[in-house]
């Protein structure tokens, strides 16, 4: 039997009654934080490698190459953790707390089979992998050394990644936060001493990257054993449940692809523009800088949807509408406010990212051009990564998934074809901007449209449930 301690009833009660914008920042601040730390994650390792010497930029090519390889595996956690975490804050809103228990250990159990399979098969065909995603000739060497460390904790990725939004939905965001910090503080140490100290290079980098996760993955394993949590690991609860897998996977599925097609367009991109320049390593190590400012723009505000995820999740299984509507409208106008200000900065200053990576004279010239065509868009990221990810949260499944293929698979993919046929390298660069343009649109009308609908028909089930009862 599931036992709850004073301290989860307060979180509850929060949830369900407290004043709403004080809980928004309580709730997205150390969410949003969390997510300027995972992109910490993936800078440091490239600012540092493009300082080896001699050999930087092809480094920093490769390390371009194995970030949509390393975001494949973090979209199988996302898959079940962002697919399990709000199917479990909905039931914990509608009282059932065993039944959001064996989903929380449901989810732990896939994790441990996907890590644990798909380190195997990364560590095996590692070089074929960065050679079918385009790496440069002169990066294969150091993108295979890399990805081979990597792979080998795999399952660490898969379980912090996955387990840290079970911590987040019950409201406890400034400990999921400590876990993900705990591990980049260790990176960021490591990294300079792995690299440089004991001139492990790029391998030295991976190193560091998998020895991180391993410190969060076990933070957060130790939470599920305290009294503070909600859920906590059990045996007879990890027994197969197809129903309930399916469940898990149907809502995780819309993340899933949302990180699946970010990968596969870094892909088209490589592709692209190896064919468009033969292979010159400079636009690619220019890309995976436009790359990392596309993140610093996206990722806190994936971290204020996440962060309201409880909020939502909880208030909607208890079919509270006004409640639900006030909360939103908050951090909608918070993540414009956000998106706007990066956007501006961005758009003006865009070398700044090139001398963050000490980048090369000619790739800093690169980027200085090319990166307000590359970022015009994302001023729509308010709606497509924080009210996306909020439309996870209060389980529209189908929608969510349509909204996610719009953006990359039926606008970016084929638009980065046909510019880079008509105008080289530069197509590359400019299909992103025009994609996020047009596809933020869309999605801005669907969501304002469909979410008001959604309240209403939430409230009118959870009023004839009760009647029933």
């Amino acid at each position: 039997m599931l036992h709850i301690q004073k301290p989860q009833q307060d979180i509850t009660v929060q949830l369900e009654q407290g004043k709403i914008l004080p809980l928004v920042f309580r709730l997205t601040i150390p969410a949003v934080i969390a997510q300027l730390i995972t992109f910490l994650y993936n800078i440091v390792d490239r600012m540092y490698v493009a300082r080896i010497d001699g050999s930087g930029m092809d480094a920093l090519a490769a390390l371009g190459i194995v970030l949509p390889i390393t975001l494949i595996i973090q979209a199988f956690a996302n898959l079940v953790g962002l697919g399990g975490s709000p199917r479990a804050g909905i039931k914990l809103g509608e009282d059932n707390c065993k039944e959001a228990n064996r989903i929380f250990n449901t989810a732990f159990f896939m994790l441990l089979v996907l890590g644990i399979l798909i380190g195997m098969v990364t560590f095996l065909f590692s070089k074929q992998i960065v050679l079918l995603f385009g790496c440069p000739p002169s990066a294969v060497g150091f993108a295979t050394a890399y990805l081979k460390i990597y792979s080998c904790g795999t399952l660490f990725v898969m379980l912090a990644q996955g387990l840290n939004p079970f911590i987040l939905t019950q409201g406890y965001s400034f400990i999921a936060m400590s876990a993900v910090l705990i591990g980049a503080v260790i990176n960021i140490v490591l990294d300079p001493i792995f690299i440089f100290t004991l001139r492990m290079g790029v391998r030295g980098s991976g190193l560091a990257t998998i020895f991180s996760q391993f410190c969060s993955c076990i933070c957060i394993i130790c939470f599920f054993f305290s009294k503070k949590s909600l859920f906590h690991f059990s045996v007879k609860d990890m027994q197969i449940s197809f129903a309930r897998i399916a469940n898990i996977v149907s809502l995780g599925f819309t993340p899933f692809i949302m990180t699946l097609t970010e990968c596969a367009i870094q892909i088209v991109f490589n592709i692209n523009l190896n064919r468009a320049t033969g292979g010159n390593k400079d636009y690619t190590a220019a890309l995976t800088v436009m790359l990392s400012a596309l993140q610093l723009i996206s990722l806190p505000l994936n971290g204020l949807g996440n962060g309201m995820q409880p909020f939502v999740s909880y208030n909607y299984g208890k079919g509270n509408a006004e409640r639900l509507k006030q909360g939103i409208q908050y951090v909608t106008v918070i993540a414009f406010i956000f998106a706007v200000s990066i956007w501006s900065v961005s758009l003006a200053v865009p070398q700044m990212y090139a001398h963050i990576f000490s980048s090369s004279e000619a790739v800093t010239g690169i980027v200085k051009h090319y990166t307000p065509f590359f970022l015009m868009g994302s001023i729509m990221f308010f709606v497509q990564m924080t009210l996306q990810n909020i439309n996870v949260a209060l389980g529209q499944a189908k929608s969510a998934l349509l909204l996610a293929v719009i953006r990359k698979v039926i606008i970016l993919i084929p638009l980065c074809f046909v510019l880079t046929h008509f105008l080289g390298f530069k197509g590359v660069y400019m299909s992103e901007g025009i994609a996020d343009l047009v596809a933020g649109i869309i999605t801005a009308i669907v969501i304002f449209k469909t979410f008001p609908k959604i309240f209403r028909e939430r409230e009118i089930e959870v009023k004839e449930k009760m009647q029933i009862r």
